[in-house]
């Protein structure tokens, strides 16, 4: 059963204009769905496209993500190809890096103030820092196809003390990351969908979706809507809607600093596998993570902070980061991402007529452009 839905007494006007006739119908107005809706309406330019949005802004992650231009950390993508499938480990990375030309080429570096000082990886483990260490020749050769460089990644100890950190043993740069201002990329995709025609409605919750073959009905909360094709791009809130199988929520929890005078940290870093990820945004650092504390609490769809990791994050911060240094929290908020056992997305034909682009793996940044891309090409 779906929830009660609100008959909405519209006027002619608004259903002729607005509701009648419509082309495709994407759930959800975040970087997979409005990658989807562009791509469809450049591919049929007389389409009807509307995106439905639940929320006032992109309710999941998009614009409540750190802004990182990223495709694997070392560590990470060790991690990740002993639990799965090496072939599937480093199909994703080409997608993750496809996708942030594809972003980058949409709109710009400027729109999206990409900057791209570069990724750092710290180690507190020695044993943890050699085992990366033994693997940076191999990882350069398998990902230079898709980065173009010979080194993407090297050893750059001698930059732990100009950065001030303690307890770190080692660090491996990763010179093709980069930064973007999560908050320009959507203002900036969402007025490009404008200019195509697109309309993007917020506020409306879907709640059912059924294909009758030649149409699909949606239960909304202003009624029941068709259309001809449906693409659901909610990631992490996805099995609200569709039976999904490894797929479930993860939540994630990020603070930002106030300025801090002097700072000497510059780039992205990523730490203890990628769970802990923080940068700088002008002389404010942003740091997110720690949802291995507490992931049974953090596989959730509930906006909350949660304070044990919180306050974990600010120890972080004293004792490692920005040791002796004197800071501030300005504020704090927390995202919804999608996740499973395997980090590759999951693109797939659901019905006839309704396609599913979801599990970005907490790197919808990098990979959903792409994502939304090769949605539109399963019908």
């Amino acid at each position: 059963m779906h929830k009660k839905t609100i008959t909405t007494n519209f006027s002619f006007w608004e259903t002729q204009t607005f509701f009648k006739g419509i082309d495709l119908i994407v759930v959800g107005s975040g970087i997979v769905g409005l990658n989807a809706a562009i791509t469809f309406k450049e591919k049929h330019k007389k389409a009807k496209v509307i995106v439905l949005e639940r929320g006032i802004l992109p309710q999941g992650a998009s614009t409540k993500n750190a802004g990182f231009a990223c495709f694997g950390s070392v560590s990470e993508l060790l991690s990740d190809i002993k639990k799965t499938n090496e072939d599937f480990v480093w199909e994703t990375v080409e997608m993750r890096i496809k996708g942030l030309e594809l972003l980058r080429k949409r709109l710009g570096d400027k729109q999206i103030d990409y900057k791209e000082f570069g990724g750092y990886e710290l180690f507190e483990k020695q044993n943890s820092f050699e085992e990366c260490s033994d693997a940076v020749d191999r990882f350069n050769k398998q990902i230079k196809p898709y980065t173009g460089i010979k080194d993407t990644y090297s050893i750059e100890n001698r930059k732990i003390d100009a950065f001030q950190f303690k307890q770190v043993k080692g660090l491996i740069w990763n010179k093709k990351e980069g930064q973007i201002d999560t908050g320009k990329m959507m203002k900036n995709l969402i007025v490009l969908a404008l200019s195509k025609g697109i309309t993007i409605l917020n506020t409306i919750e879907v709640f059912q979706i059924k294909d009758n073959k030649n149409r699909v009905e949606m239960a909304t909360s202003i009624g029941t809507l068709q259309s001809k094709k449906v693409i659901v791009a909610t990631n992490g809130f996805a099995n609200q809607l569709l039976n999904i199988k490894d797929l479930q929520p993860a939540r994630a929890q990020v603070l930002i600093t106030k300025p801090i005078d002097n700072l000497k940290i510059k780039g992205t870093f990523h730490y203890d596998e990628g769970y802990y990820y923080f940068r700088n945004i002008g002389k404010r650092i942003l740091f997110g993570g720690g949802r291995n504390l507490d992931i049974k609490k953090e596989t959730s769809t509930d906006f909350e902070l949660n304070p044990k990791i919180h306050q974990h994050l600010e120890k972080l911060l004293k004792t490692v980061i920005i040791p002796g240094v004197s800071f501030e929290i300005e504020q704090r908020w927390c995202g919804i991402m999608g996740v499973g056992t395997e980090k590759k997305p999951i693109i797939n034909k659901i019905t006839p007529n309704v396609v599913c682009a979801v599990r970005m793996g907490g790197m919808g940044v990098a990979i959903g452009s792409l994502v939304g891309t090769l949605a539109v090409k399963e019908f």
